[in-house]
């Protein structure tokens, strides 16, 4: 399962990490991030060692979600040593979100 990410572990998980992350900001009500979510899930199975994929639910985590301007969801961003190196908002292909990870690696 995608690792959760919350305000509390943002910057240890995330900006600290020596792999690229992949960090889906979704939410329970939302019909496109229930399409997306599936998706997230193959990720992180496909890309274990290699990338982390995580979720952050914005309701329970409005802190970091402000951070990153985070104002669409699913807001997909892929964060290399720290940096935002890419972005996708909405529901896209699985191949499109696989492109930008590949992208980083």
């Amino acid at each position: 399962m995608a690792i959760e990410i919350t305000d509390q572990n943002f910057e240890e998980v995330v900006l600290k990490s020596d792999k690229p992350v992949v960090v889906d900001f979704w939410a329970e009500w939302c019909g496109p991030c229930r399409m997306i979510g599936p998706v997230i899930e193959e990720m992180h199975n496909e890309y274990e060692g290699k990338a982390l994929i995580g979720k952050v639910n914005v309701d329970n985590n409005p802190g970091v979600s402000a951070q990153f301007g985070v104002r669409n969801i699913p807001t997909i961003l892929f964060i290399k040593n720290g940096e935002v190196a890419d972005k996708s908002v909405g529901a896209v292909p699985k191949a499109q979100l696989t492109a930008k990870l590949d992208a980083i690696l």
